[in-house]
This record gives structure tokens, sequence and C-alpha cells, in this order.
């Protein structure tokens, strides 16, 4: 048996773990964040954190959709381990865990003193059932497709827990970020109960969600005393709350919202959101059931371009899906497989059947204003090349009804992450078999390709097939690739401690005032 200390993606290199802010300064508080505000850390207070979109879909950690939502609830559920902001797994619900010779056999010791919300100890049967249920292991559809490599979970007594696999499997740790909840609570949809730093109070829906600090938490505690998200779904409406004085925090805001904000109280703090944003096409209409036209629009956008009119520049360009966190996954030959060429567009798009060009809908959640920014630049480059586009703004529970659940779209200009930090998470939902191909995308030589990455035991050859993957998608374009957003964080400068994570989260357990 050995141990291991495991790193996420193998010494994951942070875009955006160390960047400077408005704010200035420097301060060897150990509590200190990625701004670097002057001044000794405060314990308690509260703040309000600024978001464009409700939790609309299920507070069940198991089931949740929407990466808004896995943002806030980060702060309320952790699995057996999770990620910190340096992208390390690292223990949590266990104290610690072993891993056999072949890979085969996770041995997890559960910490002592760990409580859920509701005042109940973590036990033994509680990991079991979340484990079971998240891989289907009671003969329903596993909740989390990866944790179907699992064989069996049993308890060897009340402190350990043993996960045997049918095969080796080498992401299957970073799948054990997966949320343990109480076996026997039936309320997680509507009053989440997890184990992390804060503890959810109240959502009011398209108003607000507010969280507390948990006071029996097993590890540090939270600084802040309680934190009230306030919903703004019009992108006017929240500068002038941030500018009013009545948001403390807010992320994902564009150069131009940030412009608009008072030097004197804000500092602005700059990382990358960890996800790729693109012009997700549905595949299976007309016409981009046709890989030429999916090409020709390819060659159609000038993606600095669009960088440069929508956040001066700041951004990662991206040419496939893998954003450049995942460092040896990411394919940075792929960024510029398409270079802008309005004249091979026209030659594509006559070789399709299109010489006059087409008419298309592009629908956008009209709450995320860099997805509407980018879709109104995206309108111009197209109309360009004698396509009309047209923007149709929808609310965020309409997209996510309408156009991911039941795929009603022929576009969409939105940003797609991996909560769970593995490349699998990226490139499966491509499969044409995965439930979160909302793309409609269906490639037998990607499956194929899928099929043999998931079972691949080498570690090498597993991460050449999902190259191989990335690869299909670009030449085929699957979508029309743009960047990892630049992500901009507005916070006052009384406050510190925020830190940049490789994944799309908001970790509010180190902000603090300072004094």
């Amino acid at each position: 048996m050995k141990k291991r200390q495991v790193a996420l993606f193998l010494a994951l290199v942070m875009l955006g773990a160390a960047l400077c802010g408005c704010g200035g300064g420097s301060q060897t508080d150990s509590a200190q964040g990625d701004n670097g505000v002057k001044g000794t850390a405060v314990r308690g207070g509260e703040i309000t954190v600024g978001i464009a979109q409700d939790l609309e879909d299920s507070l069940d950690p198991h089931q949740m959709v929407a990466a808004g939502t896995k943002e806030v609830l980060f702060n309320v559920f952790e699995g057996l381990v999770k990620p910190n902001s340096d992208g390390e797994l690292i223990p949590a619900v266990a104290e610690s865990y072993k891993i056999s010779e072949d890979e085969t056999t996770y041995t997890f010791t559960l910490r002592d003193g760990v409580k859920f919300h509701n005042d109940q100890p973590v036990t033994a049967d509680d990991v079991i059932y979340s484990i079971s249920r998240c891989a289907g292991l009671s003969g329903e559809d596993p909740l989390v497709p990866a944790l179907s490599a699992v064989k069996s979970i049993e308890a060897t007594d009340k402190k350990t827990v043993v996960i045997t696999l049918k095969d080796p499997n080498n992401e299957f740790l970073a799948y054990l970020t997966v949320a343990i909840v109480p076996k026997d609570y039936t309320g997680q949809s509507t009053a989440p109960v997890g184990t992390g730093p804060f503890r959810f109070v109240s959502r009011s829906p398209q108003e607000s969600i507010v969280l507390e600090r948990f006071g029996d938490y097993w590890g540090e505690a939270a600084y802040l005393d309680k934190v009230t998200y306030k919903i703004y779904e019009n992108a006017d409406a929240l500068v002038l709350a941030l500018n009013s004085g009545s948001i403390d925090l807010c992320a994902h805001l564009t150069p131009t919202q940030t412009d608009q904000l008072s030097t004197d109280t804000f500092q602005v703090l700059e990382g990358t959101m960890n996800l790729v944003q693109a012009v997700y096409l549905n595949n299976a209409v007309a016409p981009f059931d046709n890989e030429k036209v999916r090409q020709a629009l390819s060659y159609a956008l000038d993606v600095q371009g669009i960088m440069d009119l929508v956040a001066d520049g700041h951004g990662t360009p991206l040419g496939s899906s893998m954003y450049p966190a995942f460092t040896k996954y990411f394919d940075d030959s792929l960024t510029h497989y398409y270079q802008y060429d309005p004249v091979k567009t026209k030659q594509l798009l006559a070789e399709a059947g299109y010489p006059n060009g087409f008419s298309m809908t592009i629908r956008v959640p009209s709450n995320y204003q860099p997805h509407m920014d980018t879709a109104e630049v995206v309108v111009e480059q197209l109309r360009a090349v004698g396509v009309t586009a047209t923007i149709e703004p929808v609310d965020w529970s309409t997209w996510l009804s309408d156009v991911y659940t039941n795929r009603n779209f022929q576009a969409t200009v939105v940003g797609v992450d991996a909560s769970n930090m593995t490349a699998r998470a990226m490139l499966e939902r491509f499969a044409s078999t995965s439930g979160k191909n909302f793309i409609n995308y269906n490639n037998p030589d990607y499956d194929a390709l899928y099929q043999k990455a998931i079972s691949c035991s080498d570690e090498e050859e597993q991460t050449a097939l999902y190259k191989q993957m990335e690869r299909t998608l670009t030449e085929t374009a699957a979508n029309l690739y743009i960047q990892d957003l630049s992500d901009l964080v507005a916070m006052k400068k009384n406050l510190d401690g925020l830190h940049f994570y490789p994944i799309y989260v908001l970790d509010l357990s180190t902000i603090h005032y300072v004094a």
C-alpha cells in the first residue's frame, strides 16, 4: 500500500493564481489573498456578493447542473477530498487515504469530529450512501457517470471506508470531490446540508441566497459571519448596486463595468474564469449538421478581434474544449487551427450549398454580460461573410430548460467548465450517449476515442487519447471556439483574502475585513 498526495492535473499550472489588483500594497498576514491589501485580518462581519443568476436548478449537489449554482455551493459542500487554490487535492471529510499498488482499491480514513450543518456527525454510512448514490450502485443510472467505475464500497470499521474499482482509473480520486451528504436527509434540493465552512440559511427566488459561518466546521473557520448573495440579472442594475455601496464583492465583470466603478472604493483583481467560451452549435439542426458550414464559420471569427472589443484584449484564445489550466491535456497547437480567413469562409459556404449565406439565431443568457457582449461582436463578424445572425436574449431559467435540457436552439454563447477538475469532465459531454451533450454532437470516431480513454490505465496513453479527442472536436468544428474569459473581480478595499482557483468557484472562507 502506498499513500499519495495527488496534485490535480499532475502539477497543475494555475493561470491567475498570483495576479495583481488595483488596491496595491503587500501584507505578511497568513490570511493574505491574491490582492495583498495592507492590514490585520479581522474575524466577523458580513458581506453582500453580487451574482448574475439565481440558483434555478436543484440545490442537491449530486444533481445540480449550472456552474453558477456550483460556484455558490462550493462553500457549503465537501467531498472526501477537495481542491485548494493551488490546484491540489487535499483531504477533507477524510483525513487521509491510501491507494493500492494496482490502483483499484482506495482506503479512506474518516476525519474525527466532522459534522453536517444539521449538527449530525458524519458517519461511514453517510459516505457509503453518497458515493453509492452517485455511482448508481443500487441499480439506477449513475448521477456521476465516472463513478460507475466503482465495483463496491464498504466500511471496515467506523472510521474506514474502502472503495474498490472494476479497473484502474487515473482520474478517480478527482471524482471523490463529490459531496458527502446525510444518508437520511431528503431536503437537499431546496435546503442543502453539507459539511463546508458555510451553512445554507435561505433562498428568496430571484432575490437572494444567504449563507452563514458554520461554527462547528472541522477545519479553519471562515472569517465572515454571514454572506448574502444578491441577484442582479440586469448588468446596468449590477453596476448601480456596486456604486451605491450595497454590494461588497462581485466576480465575472467586464472591463466596461469595472471602468464605471469608483477607484476610491473598489480594487479590481484579475484571474481567468477557467472555462471554454464558444458559440456552441446544435449539430443536429440545419445548417449546423453540415461540417463544412461549421468549419466555414470557424474561419469567419477573428478571435483576437472579439477579445479586443469585449475585454480590451484580456482573455486567452482557445481552439478546442480544453483550457490552459489543464496543462498536460491542453493542446496549444489547436488554438490557431482556424486562422481568420473570410475568403475561405465564403468558399466553404458555397461548397456546402450556401453561396449567399443564411440566417441563424443565437440564444444567449441575458444575465451574463460577457456572453452578450461576445455575441454582439460575433454577429457583426458573421455579417461580414454574408451570414445574418440574430441574438435572442433569454433569462437563465429559460436557457437551462430550453437550450441546455431540451436542446431547442441553433446556436448559443456560453462558457463550459469542469467543476470536478478532470479532462474527462470537459470532454465526455460530447459523447453521443452523454446526457450533457446539449449540442447533439454525434461522431463515432470521437465516441470510440472516448471509450478507449476512460478505460485506459496508462497515464501517458490516456493523455494522448484526450488530445486526439480535442483535435477531433476542432477538425470537425463541433463549436466555434473563442476563449477562456478573463475574470475581473471587484472587491471593496477594506476586504482581503480572495484566492483564485483553477476551477469556476468563489471561496468565501478566506475573505475577511482588514483593520
